[in-house]
């Protein structure tokens, strides 16, 4: 198994655009708003970034929350969801290129981009990636599946270390793998707890033909069958999962700022693995989740796991 490069392209951030003149902080509360309201896990480690980093990350999760949801929610007053992620992508090359946005989202996150030095390149496969899913609903093979969390995933992480920073001592080339690494594992996990909820709106995203070498067939997602055939095909996804969890977390210790909470936000996403287990595999009528004292736990055990001292190197199996 392979981690891909994301495929994208080379665009230069003004030299002229200034941050402290675009983005005012009722932008970012705003921001913040939209990540409370749209993620439990994401807005709970967050709480223990650095004070100086949140916003930024309130910002990155806003903007890519914006493009999902005129994908999957409501595409208000456009005439299509392909006209509205449209015009969201033409919106974000239009404030890169101006040095400014009338949305508050584009201007803390054009603001957050140029102090974290993040290039505007980041988020050509996102948009290609939400264009995607207006028609793409199946994946033939894992490797499918990974080309479309180029865009999906993979910007999310990238931009990610670039707000935090990476520690002198290791390459930001070293820190980007990670990152990918960790992006895939959350979405992935994300993937195999929404299984039911997926199919209810026409996706699938367990691989073809993991369908079928397990003898799976969509007329048992459609009746929610719980099948050996099925926990052995959920378990199969949790091994290669738990492979990109090995990585990312040996990526941790790489960045400058914000170790605890990126290990937090690990140790939570992680954990949708085991809650599946104890909901007996059934992603159909139960939303897998982790209770507010299981997130403390966790943050517990995230605070003293990047205090600890790392042997060895995890290597993803190609």
């Amino acid at each position: 198994m392979a981690l891909k490069d994301a495929h994208i392209r080379e665009v230069v951030v003004p030299d002229d655009a200034q941050p402290s003149q675009i983005a005012s902080p009722s932008d970012y509360e705003y921001c913040r708003k939209v990540m409370l309201a749209a993620s439990r896990n994401y807005s709970f480690a967050s709480q223990f970034l650095p004070s100086g980093k949140r916003r930024h990350v309130d910002a990155l999760y806003a903007f890519l929350r914006v493009g999902d949801d005129r994908v999957d929610v409501s595409h208000g007053e456009f005439s299509s969801p392909f006209e509205a992620i449209d015009a969201w992508e033409s919106a974000y090359w239009q404030a890169f290129e101006r040095g400014d946005s009338p949305d508050a989202v584009m201007r803390a996150y054009l603001e957050t981009a140029i102090e974290n030095g993040i290039p505007a390149k980041t988020m050509t496969a996102y948009f290609r990636a939400m264009k995607d899913d207006l028609v793409k609903t199946r994946f033939a093979t894992f490797d499918e599946l990974l080309h479309y969390m180029d865009g999906s995933a993979i910007p999310v992480g990238r931009a990610m270390t670039h707000i935090l920073g990476v520690r002198e001592s290791y390459s930001f080339s070293e820190a980007i793998l990670r990152a990918d690494a960790l992006a895939v594992a959350m979405q992935l996990s994300n993937f195999w707890r929404d299984i039911g909820q997926d199919w209810q709106i026409g996706r699938v995203y367990l691989p073809q033909e993991d369908l079928a070498a397990f003898e799976v067939s969509e007329e048992d997602l459609a009746a929610g069958r719980v099948s050996a055939q099925f926990i052995n095909l959920l378990e199969f996804q949790f091994k290669r999962t738990e492979e990109y969890y090995t990585l990312a977390n040996e990526g941790v210790q790489m960045l400058a700022a914000g170790q605890w909470g990126v290990m937090s936000s690990l140790l939570i996403y992680q954990a949708i693995i085991n809650s599946i287990r104890q909901n007996q595999y059934d992603v159909f009528s139960y939303r897998a989740r982790t209770s507010l004292v299981q997130k403390f736990s966790l943050i517990f055990n995230a605070f003293f796991t990047i205090r600890k001292p790392r042997i060895g190197r995890a290597v993803l199996n190609s």
